[in-house]
């Protein structure tokens, strides 16, 4: 930043080519290839120019990237440079309250154009001023970069080093400590050690690459059976980061686990559940029950058992023996994951499957929790391979809320951590959030395209996610035929999907208004087997909702306005808004206009505020039918906002300060302070107090439609 002059080009161009860990705290070296050639020689070729001891001056500031000053002079004092030095630098280095040079590239120039022995000596002086007390991390650091060749006692410290580095530089600097002290260490079986605890921390920091190249250093020396099962485990967990196939290979390290440590066997048989849970991963009916059933037969759990047991062992139960059996369990997980400390790596690595399980159990209040957690969880540790499922879980939250915006802008950023680690999710996450807006015309296009690259695939369970999202769309349309093929396709699950259940929903609404409603009463039963046992009020409303459909008289009424109470105590509001437009158009069916027009006019104001344009026009002309004028949304309306000053606006709603947004979401507080100014003016507010007011109302919610030009 301060070599730049803060300019945003150089700030952009200037990484390129670095990968995270050269980045990470300032323990990456300034000698990656690839930045700008022509600039660079012709700084080169200044300091060709310079005296001997300046050249040496400038190698010392090029390899300390703290730019401390006091640092920068002990290690020239020991190296036997004079403060002359430092005023014949033809302007290329100032060294002031801090060591700065006139450009980056100037950094990189003096230590690319410098010999190995050269950087060595420089290195070695740096980590002999290095106070070993206050500064051991970037004391092993250089000692590592003086160091030629294998030293265990540089390994070791470095070794030791690592937390230090990753509280600085999260895990990617962890991750550089690693590896570094594998390739410094002279013995076979310590060196292959170290490999593989290095490959972990590059899987975690999200170099995917690098990680498979130290597994394969780690096979390379003698692995004990115990090393050999974490190679297997470590593979697979890879494989799950990239998108392919991941359960046998996390199977296979499960059933190695068994008679080595019970504990890390179920840990990884409830890795392989992960897998196959996941949206997008490649598995079959069969190979879920598979793993499963070996879940089951795994060790017992220590007593009292772990929430990380309580995972397993009630998704495991919920796969062999229905909801009844294994929802108490979960629901018993959830809630320990709700109370435990996650912040350590344990906690960390099954927050994801529990916030998922919490939607799965229809528990809006622990997914809205546990799915915050994951998040910051992940970005606190700068864990890139985990960050967008984080990301990704998280958007589901705004989404049933009608808080498409924010849905939208989490997952712009899951597509800006892909690009940047080489990750895969399912080729179709974000396209629920698209079709919860309803325009068909948009969406189909990217149905066909998922559609197509999931048959290339062979994913069946991702193919159901796209017969759920369709579904959904036809029955915002009122195209109920449509919605009940669809819908008919996505609750064919053999086992526990999100989609499963939600494609039921889906399909006793589409199939009571396609007049096929023994087959609603069908999917009724199959839905209330998950509904019953979870027993929360998401559970409970859309099952009185959806068996209001299939009800007649008082009895419907009571239904729908059970439904409307239960969802009403929770955060999945576009659920409400969907109860009140079923129960306004039950209401005008039943020539009961003016309770009909409440119910619509309601709903309709709830689905325009979420910009779900589909139910909004099917609320529009079920209320233009009781008589009443609604007005029809279009995007262009003044009040919209864009994903950005969206996210920012919620943030700040919450409390948060403009410097607080701007490290949340990687942006000045000055662009901050612009997308508020944007949004002040866009809903007519003039203070965060009736910002706050404004975003709490119903239908106050931007759309997601609207960009930036």
């Amino acid at each position: 930043m301060a070599e730049t002059r803060g300019n945003p080009l150089a700030l952009l161009e200037l990484p390129r080519g670095l990968t995270a860990d050269e980045l990470a705290g300032g323990f990456g070296l300034p000698d990656a290839p690839g930045l700008s050639g022509r600039i660079e020689d012709s700084f080169q070729g200044r300091v060709a120019r310079l005296p001997a001891d300046t050249r040496r001056l400038l190698l010392v500031a090029a390899a300390e990237p703290v730019g401390d000053p006091v640092l920068v002079w002990r290690a020239a004092e020991r190296l036997g440079i004079g403060l002359q030095a430092a005023s014949e630098t033809d302007g290329l280095l100032a060294i002031g309250t801090r060591v700065t040079f006139r450009h980056p590239l100037v950094r990189s120039a003096v230590y690319r154009a410098a010999s190995p022995q050269a950087r060595q000596a420089v290195h070695r002086a740096l980590a002999d001023a290095t106070d070993p007390e206050l500064d051991p991390d970037r004391r092993a650091w250089h000692l590592a970069q003086a160091t030629p060749g294998f030293d265990e006692d540089v390994a070791a410290e470095l070794e030791r080093s690592a937390g230090g580095a990753q509280a600085r530089g999260g895990l990617a600097a962890a991750a550089a400590f690693l590896e570094r002290a594998a390739v410094l260490t002279p013995e076979p079986s310590r060196r292959a050690e170290r490999a593989l605890a290095a490959a972990q921390a590059k899987h975690q920091s999200g170099a995917f690459d690098a990680a498979l190249r130290l597994v394969a250093i780690a096979e390379s020396g003698p692995l004990t059976e115990l090393q050999h099962a974490q190679v297997d485990l470590l593979r697979g967990q890879i494989a799950l980061s990239l998108g392919s196939d991941a359960p046998p290979l996390l199977l296979k390290a499960a059933t190695r686990f068994e008679p080595l440590d019970g504990r890390l066997a179920r840990e990884t048989y409830l890795d392989a559940l992960t897998a196959v849970f996941l949206p997008g991963m490649l598995a079959s009916d069969e190979s879920l029950l598979e793993i499963a059933r070996a879940a089951r037969a795994a060790p017992p759990s220590s007593q009292p058992p772990r929430a990380s047991d309580l995972l397993l062992d009630g998704l495991a139960l919920l796969i062999t023996d229905g909801y009844a059996a294994g929802t108490p369990t979960l629901r018993r997980a959830v809630n320990a994951f709700r109370r435990e400390d996650v912040s350590g790596g344990d906690g960390r690595r099954w927050l994801s499957l529990a916030a998922r399980l919490a939607a799965f159990v229809w528990d809006d209040e622990a997914f809205d929790l546990l799915s915050a957690r994951f998040v910051q969880l992940a970005r606190d540790a700068g864990a890139l391979s985990v960050l967008p499922l984080a990301l990704a879980t998280r958007s589901v939250v705004p989404l049933f809320a009608g808080e498409l915006a924010v849905a939208f802008s989490l997952l712009e950023e899951v597509v800006a951590v892909n690009e940047a680690t080489g990750a895969g999710l399912a080729p179709y996450v974000g396209l629920a959030h698209v079709t919860f807006r309803g325009r068909e015309a948009e969406v189909s296009p990217l149905i066909e395209a998922a559609t197509s690259e999931l048959v290339r695939r062979r994913d069946g369970r991702g193919l159901r996610f796209i017969h759920w999202v369709t579904a959904v769309l036809y029955n915002g349309l009122g195209r109920y035929e449509e919605a009940f093929v669809a819908a008919q396709r996505a609750g064919e699950d053999t086992y526990a999907s999100w989609w499963r259940d939600w494609g039921l929903v889906e399909l006793i609404e589409a199939a009571a208004r396609s007049g096929q409603p023994e087959l609603a009463a069908d999917a009724l039963s199959r839905l209330s087997q998950a509904t019953t046992a979870s027993g929360t009020d998401w559970a409970l409303g859309l099952e009185a909702r959806s068996r209001a459909l299939l009800t007649e008289g008082e009895a419907a009424e009571r239904l729908y306005r059970q439904a409307i109470e239960a969802l009403g105590r929770t955060r999945v509001r576009v659920e409400l808004a969907r109860a009140h437009l079923l129960y306004g158009e039950w209401l005008r069916r039943e020539r009961r206009g003016l309770d009909a027009r409440q119910q619509l006019r309601h709903a309709h104001q709830l689905f325009t505020g979420f910009g779900m344009e589909g139910f909004a026009e099917r609320a529009r002309i079920e209320l233009e039918a009781t008589g009443e004028h609604a007005r029809k949304r279009t995007v262009e309306t003044r009040d919209d906002l864009t994903p950005q000053e969206a996210q920012i606006s919620r943030l700040a709603a919450d409390g948060a300060t403009n410097r607080e947004i701007a490290a949340r979401l990687f942006i000045s507080p000055n662009t901050v302070d612009y997308h508020l100014r944007k949004a002040f003016r866009k809903l007519g507010v003039k203070s965060r107090h009736q910002l706050t007011q404004h975003l709490l109302q119903p239908g106050a919610h931007a759309n997601p439609a609207a960009r930036e030009s």
